[in-house]
């Protein structure tokens, strides 16, 4: 079951068809997505179908069937003492999973690893990226901060497919093990993201041996209502219900889209929900995460955590509440994540780009920023530099942290002045990017890379590293490969890698 944008083909069983034509238009690939997260851990392995635009030749692959192979139980993410991953343990998990699953790693032609909350820590992100270092090039490692995962999770729980076919205003609720992501989307559109430290496994309680996991944030709520919390000791059910009740109704208040209290201020990790959102209508509440299997009654197992009380207490608030909107089924809950990443080669013309050093490529697994421009009769500088400055949070990335490919589209009159007025506000919103040498890659839907490419290295930022290329879409959560210039063709080939939704 998929739903496409453009017409595309299926072979019926028994049509004879020449195999090399075939082969030169479709493409199979087997994938694998593999989460990696502060309470559960997962993957899964996915065959995907791709096959050729049929329209000018073109040499774009676009993804037409994608199917599940194998997926993995969910695994709770094992931690050492010192509460950093147990990263044998993981290694072993992984291994296990290729072999019930009738892989080896050879097998795999492309692959997505999502790393969020405490797997993307320092220490435990370089041990997780070792597992995976013989992958390089062929592996997508995404480190989701908290502005990325509360996009993944919109994505992945099909909330944003939801919302464009409905065209309806949507808000996400991801309940996880260490915070709740909330997603607002509009048509399909995401308008913003807020995350609290506030989910299912902050607490975690062995009936023999009391409070075996305690996270600061719990502390923190404890505190605010004067529960003492030890580790060995048991926490009396009434606490308990205390502690789920206050959780519960700072997730109600971010769904009321209301500006926070003073708990709850200390318990967010992004900004709170811009003020001009207060007022705004919504359709409908989608949930996802692990307490989202309890909320939807896919799951009613306990593990000792808080995740079966929130989903309860959570469902008697919703029931209570008449000016809320409804609640629907996004589809997914704690899978909501990607099955792989497709890649597809784009070869374009030298004719088109504007490369400054060619020597400094290849580029591997750029991460690319999706802008949505202004491109009015008068463009102007401050609101393209904004446009890159939102982008760039709700990827959770910073201005000269690592090379970085934005994504537009191009309309109207290619003028001096409005390209001039483009390239000035691109470089205002990277100027840490252009002090450290760091190429600044644009791939653009028009053809105005060469003229955009050489005014930015001529004129507005002399001397900085620019790669430019027209005719390439992309979206939010592609990377890109550049390959190195063909010197006979004079042709760049680009691998675009697609992370991919259940």
């Amino acid at each position: 079951m998929h739903d496409l944008e453009f017409d595309h083909m299926h072979m019926a069983p028994g049509e004879e068809v020449n195999e090399v034509a075939w082969s030169a238009d479709n493409v199979e690939l087997t994938t694998v997505g593999i989460d990696i997260g502060s309470s559960t851990s997962h993957l899964m392995f996915a065959q995907v179908h791709l096959q050729r635009l049929g329209t000018a030749l073109s040499s774009r692959f676009v993804v037409v069937n994608r199917r599940i192979i194998w997926q993995s139980p969910i695994l709770l993410t094992p931690y050492l003492s010192d509460y950093t991953i147990d990263i044998d343990e993981l290694a072993g998990f992984i291994g296990g999973c290729y072999q019930y699953a009738d892989l080896e790693p050879a097998d795999i032609d492309s692959g997505a690893v999502i790393l969020t909350g405490e797997a993307i820590k320092r220490r435990n992100a370089r041990a997780i990226a070792d597992l995976f270092s013989e992958e390089a090039g062929r592996f997508v490692c995404a480190s989701a901060g908290h502005h990325m995962e509360c996009q993944l999770s919109a994505h992945g729980s099909g909330a944003v497919a939801l919302s464009r076919g409905h065209n309806a205003t949507l808000l996400n609720v991801d309940i996880g093990g260490g915070t709740t992501k909330l997603t607002l989307i509009e048509k399909g559109r995401i308008l913003a993201t807020l995350a609290i430290a506030v989910g299912g496994r902050l607490l975690v309680e062995d009936p023999r041996r009391g409070l075996v996991r305690i996270e600061d944030p719990a502390r923190a709520v404890a505190a605010s209502l004067g529960i003492e919390l030890k580790l060995g000791e048991p926490l009396k059910p009434e606490d308990r219900a205390r502690i789920v009740a206050r959780m519960v109704r700072m997730i109600m208040s971010m769904i009321d889209l209301r500006a926070p209290n003073e708990l709850a201020r200390k318990l967010l990790v992004t900004d709170p929900w811009p003020a001009q959102l207060a007022n705004k209508g919504i359709d409908a509440l989608t949930f996802s995460g692990g307490v989202a299997e309890y909320l939807y009654k896919r799951e009613d197992r306990r593990f000792g955590d808080l995740g079966e009380e929130l989903a309860r207490a959570l469902a008697h608030a919703l029931a209570h509440r008449r000016d809320l909107p409804p609640v629907w089924d996004p589809g997914q809950g704690i899978r909501a994540t990607v099955i792989g990443a497709a890649q597809f080669s784009v070869q374009t013309s030298g004719n088109t780009i504007a490369i400054s050093r060619p020597e400094e490529l290849p580029l591997q697994n750029l991460p690319v920023l999706a802008c949505e421009f202004a491109l009015s009769e008068t463009i102007e500088a401050d609101a393209i530099s904004a446009a890159i400055g939102h982008a760039m949070t709700l990827s959770d990335l910073g201005d000269g942290e690592c090379p970085v490919a934005l994504s537009f589209p191009w309309s109207g009159d290619p003028s001096y002045a409005r390209l001039t007025a483009l390239a000035g506000g691109i470089c205002a919103a990277l100027p840490k990017t252009i002090a450290a040498e760091l190429p600044v890659v644009l791939l653009i839907d028009g053809d105005v890379g060469m003229s955009l490419g050489r005014i930015i290295r001529t004129e507005i930022a002399p001397g900085a590293e620019v790669i430019a290329i027209d005719g390439v879409q992309l979206k939010q959560f592609d990377y890109v490969d550049i390959g190195r210039v063909i010197e006979v063709t004079n042709v760049v080939p680009i691998i675009i890698k697609s992370l991919l939704f259940k």
